[in-house]
This record gives structure tokens, C-alpha cells and sequence, in this order.
């Protein structure tokens, strides 16, 4: 199906995302970054088809970092993930050139299911 690029700095949210993933689109390579450096090193390897994005990492902003993305491959959809659930963040992810944003607290599986199907409407 895809390669996907999930960029958490918080291990078991990334792998929780990851099995909601797995169990919903059996076919997708999920790669895993823990931080922006990570992140890139992976794009530059072989770009991903979808990137979900945390805001807050260890090294830089992911809102910072998808703006970066963009510039270079604004083909990828990038799918924010956050727990700030603030207006100034939406704004800001939309600006950064993000595709869409969800909240980690509020956002239920099925949600974040959507949100990737969104993304690739013939998806399984």
C-alpha cells in the first residue's frame, strides 16, 4: 500500500499508533522516528507516502519540521498528532502545510483510521 513515517518521541504512543495502523492497513510499512533527525534521515532514505507528525519532539518542532518536509517534498501528507489542542497549533500546522490535525487525547482510533484513508482513498 504505502510507507508511512511515524514521528513520536513518546515510545509507547508511537507503537500504540503503529498497531492501529498494522491492524487496519495490513499492507503499509511503518517506519519510526523519534525525533527530526531521525524523521529526516528517513525521508532522505526513501520518502514516505504519509507522515504522521507529533509537535513537540526532542530536537525541534514538528511544525518546524513539516514546514521543512514541505519545502522539499510537498507531496507528502503530513498528518499532525499532538496533545495540545489549541487554535494557535491548528493554525499554525496548516500554515507549516500540514494536511490535517488531530489531537492524541480526544482522538479515537477509528478517527485516526479517517484521518489515513483521507489521505489514501483506496486503501483497504
Amino acid at each position: 500500500m504505502s510507507r508511512t513515517l511515524l514521528v513520536e518521541d513518546n515510545v509507547i504512543f508511537r507503537k500504540s499508533i503503529s498497531e492501529i495502523l498494522c491492524d487496519q492497513f495490513p499492507t503499509m510499512d511503518i517506519e519510526e522516528a523519534s525525533n527530526g533527525k531521525e524523521a529526516l534521515q528517513h525521508i532522505q532514505t526513501l520518502p514516505p507516502n504519509l507522515i504522521l507528525m507529533d509537535i513537540k519532539l526532542p530536537d525541534e518542532s514538528g511544525l518546524k519540521l513539516t514546514q521543512t518536509i514541505k519545502a522539499t517534498h510537498p507531496e507528502i501528507p503530513i498528518i499532525i498528532l499532538t496533545s495540545y489542542n489549541i487554535p494557535e497549533y491548528r493554525d499554525a500546522a496548516r500554515e507549516a502545510g500540514a494536511t490535517n490535525f488531530l489531537v492524541k487525547s480526544i482522538s479515537t482510533s477509528e478517527e485516526i483510521v479517517q484521518a489515513v484513508k483521507s489521505v489514501f482513498p483506496d486503501s483497504e
